[in-house]
């Protein structure tokens, strides 16, 4: 269910289905790639399209899971800063780090399923928020994030700057 099939629906139907177009917005810029086109740096930072789907499931793992279900980034096994939430190991794939979105996307749902939108949530290391603050925090990130994939995406497709350039003898 898009955003636009909920136009006169209650609030959290409508951040749900706002909140889902940017998940699957953001997988989807993978779509097609191989994974050295997932991996590789299009820009001076770390920044990858790979990178990117690493992050955001890193960031909502951090607002749903620590922020409204209370468990700290080290039970969740979480790196601690957004920045090595971009690093790629070795053994991520499109595949792993797609399923792996997937599967915290399913663990937001759950955490969130019975919660009323002005619950004050207080799992997160800066202090207490309403589960609506949560919401608008995520949806923010996923909305910047996928700006950057649509980017990144577009020059790979454009035949963006090779990693390796070759050199005329």
């Amino acid at each position: 269910m898009g955003s636009f099939d909920v136009l006169l629906d209650d609030e959290r139907v409508q951040l749900d289905a706002f909140v889902e177009e940017y998940r699957s917005a953001i997988e989807a810029t993978l779509d097609g790639l191989t994974e050295e086109q997932a991996r590789r740096r299009l820009v001076s930072s770390a920044t990858t399209l790979l990178g990117l789907l690493k992050h955001v499931t890193w960031m909502q793992r951090v607002w749903f899971e620590e922020c409204v279900g209370g468990a700290s980034r080290r039970e969740l096994g979480l790196v601690q800063t957004p920045d090595e939430s971009l690093e790629i190991a070795d053994d991520d794939t499109v595949a792993s780090v797609t399923a792996a979105h997937q599967e915290a996307c399913g663990r937001a749902l759950a955490v969130v399923a019975d919660l009323p939108l002005d619950k004050v949530v207080t799992g997160h290391r800066a202090g207490p928020r309403t589960l609506r603050w949560v919401y608008l925090q995520v949806l923010r990130e996923l909305a910047h994030h996928c700006g950057h994939a649509d980017i990144l995406r577009e020059q790979l497709l454009a035949g963006g700057p090779d990693p390796k350039p070759e050199t005329t003898v």
